[in-house]
């Protein structure tokens, strides 16, 4: 699969993909109704090499779904990894298990799958949702998106109304939904007008959490 990827000029030259530290360098924001959001800009380093890894490493798949009285198809390509399933990169074993280290006291258990969204372009997107298919739809739980390649803005709305937050997420940028975030808000990634590169979202999720 040939992509044209914008590179950053913060990868620089190093001898791969790698992460960078949590601790300290992460920046959290408390929301309304005990949400929070968690960010480390720039957490993988190197992150345009493992974005062209993934994209042809991964076996991406086209959906189509039900949409009041016909198929359409899903404006994204994806693919989903298991509890046991091999991720298709070591740098995201190694990013699922630093984020089960990190987050364990808060989370009281380990992140187990991964869901891959690869945005080709603009007109790729997700509309408003929560990840409330499972137990996130009745306890707390979080979920944490690594952002590779052009960044791409992700919306969060409070679900009974309010002003919307906007985050741009790309070049191994790291942001993690926790507390009661996808119950009592929404996300989303919109549409683009202009002429945008494309990303891939990697989702680390606890077991049950859909």
């Amino acid at each position: 699969m040939e992509i044209a990827l914008q590179g950053s000029l913060l990868d620089g030259i190093q001898d791969g993909p790698a992460l960078e530290e949590l601790g300290t360098s992460v920046t959290r924001r408390e929301l309304s109704a005990g949400a929070w959001l968690d960010v480390r800009p720039g957490w993988v380093r190197g992150s345009d090499e493992l974005f062209s890894r993934l994209v042809e490493d991964v076996p991406w798949r086209a959906e189509r779904r039900q949409m009041y009285e016909r198929m359409v198809d899903v404006p994204r390509l994806v693919c989903w990894y298991g509890e046991h399933d091999a991720l298709p990169d070591p740098v995201l074993e190694q990013a699922r298990q630093t984020l089960s280290d990190h987050y364990r006291d808060e989370l009281g258990e380990e992140f187990c799958t991964a869901g891959l969204c690869f945005y080709r372009n603009g007109q790729d997107s997700v509309a408003w949702h929560g990840d409330t298919i499972g137990r996130s739809k009745h306890e707390d739980t979080m979920v944490a998106i690594v952002s590779l390649g052009e960044p791409r803005s992700l919306l969060l709305r409070p679900r009974t109304g309010g002003d919307t937050l906007r985050y741009r997420l790309g070049h191994g940028d790291l942001l993690v939904m926790g507390g009661s975030c996808q119950r009592t808000w929404e996300h989303a990634v919109p549409k683009s007008a202009r002429v945008v590169g494309p990303r891939i979202s990697v989702q680390f999720r606890p077991r049950g959490v859909a």
